[in-house]
């Protein structure tokens, strides 16, 4: 059973609205961690289906992780379907957080 605080990630990463993203320390500061990034990441490598895992990404606006269910370009094609542009560069991909990074305030 995932902890407490992977339970608060998922509740929270499901608020994030299609076509919006949010970063791994965005989300871990929301949650009163704002050196949880990294652990927001681990839980999200394991969050349940209905979680819409896709829409976190690094705080430079790369899709950086490798998880246990997708690829990079799974999640750029996620990403796509919900109208965020997706740029290929030198082999990474990139969202323009100026332009889609999810306003919580």
């Amino acid at each position: 059973m995932p902890s407490d605080f992977y339970q608060e990630v998922y509740k929270l990463v499901s608020t994030i609205p299609a076509g919006r993203v949010a970063t791994y320390g965005q989300v871990a500061a929301l949650l009163g961690r704002p050196r949880g990034a990294r652990l927001v990441g681990w839980a999200l490598n394991t969050c349940p289906e209905n979680v819409p895992w896709q829409r976190v990404i690094n705080r430079a606006g790369m899709i950086s992780i490798e998880n246990l269910r997708a690829s990079k370009q799974l999640q750029a094609e996620l990403l796509q379907a919900e109208g965020v542009k997706v740029e290929l560069k030198e082999g990474n991909f990139w969202v323009d957080l100026t332009r889609y990074l999810w306003k919580t305030s």
